[in-house]
């Protein structure tokens, strides 16, 4: 039996979607009210903080704000992307539940490892019918925000065979490497070359994951 665990957003969900939006109108708050300099976001400085939890996120982004400040402005970003989420903005990458599904057809177990919050993994499950590929699910804040590469060891006694790492950012790559796991870097999500540069199996789409699955030790 092997065990696929995956990443969430830039993995399968296409979180530019809602983050985007959500991020310009937090920021905008922010300037508007004299916390930070008003400044015009490009989209590739905003998806660098996909992957990253909320709380890692502000303190590196403006640790010098006030941490009432920083606090309201994350929880303002995330009812935004909660808003746009029940709304219907989001989407799973085209392709995500063919592949999800070839791969439970497969035999493979489905695996949820995300930087992410209770209440986002429950909305997501509720809006996209996650219970329908994913067997187990698990996020940082379960575990303290401690980083992947330490929420694994915690986690796998639970499972019986071999894990794939699969992911798009140095989290998902760092969790495999340091724990001696095989790993599918994806590249049409949000990290760049160098932080995938130590996955075993790189895909340039998400259709591929299965032939890649398929080329690892099971």
């Amino acid at each position: 039996m092997t065990n696929l665990i995956f990443d969430y957003d830039g993995t399968l969900h296409n979180s530019m979607l809602t983050y985007a939006p959500a991020f310009r109108d937090t920021m905008k708050w922010l300037s508007d009210n004299g916390y930070i300099a008003e400044k015009e976001y490009s989209d590739n400085e905003i998806s660098c903080w996909l992957g990253f939890n909320s709380t890692d996120m502000w303190n590196s982004f403006h640790p010098e704000l006030d941490p009432e400040i920083r606090e309201k402005a994350r929880l303002m970003l995330g009812r935004d992307m909660a808003e746009r989420i029940d709304n219907g903005e989001g989407a799973l990458y085209d392709g995500a539940e063919e592949t999800l599904s070839e791969l439970k057809k497969r035999g493979y177990t489905l695996i949820f490892l995300s930087n992410c919050r209770f209440h986002y993994l429950e909305r997501h499950r509720r809006v996209f019918g996650l219970d329908r590929f994913f067997d187990h699910y698990y996020c940082c804040e379960a575990f303290d925000f401690i980083p992947k590469y330490k929420i694994f060891p915690k986690i796998a006694p639970a499972h019986k065979g071999n894990f794939i790492v699969i992911g798009d950012r140095f989290h998902d790559i760092e969790t495999a490497v340091r724990n001696g796991l095989p790993s599918i870097g994806c590249s049409y999500g949000f990290g760049s070359p160098e932080e995938l540069s130590g996955a075993d199996i790189i895909v340039d789409s998400i259709t591929g994951i299965p032939a890649a699955a398929e080329r690892l030790p099971h």
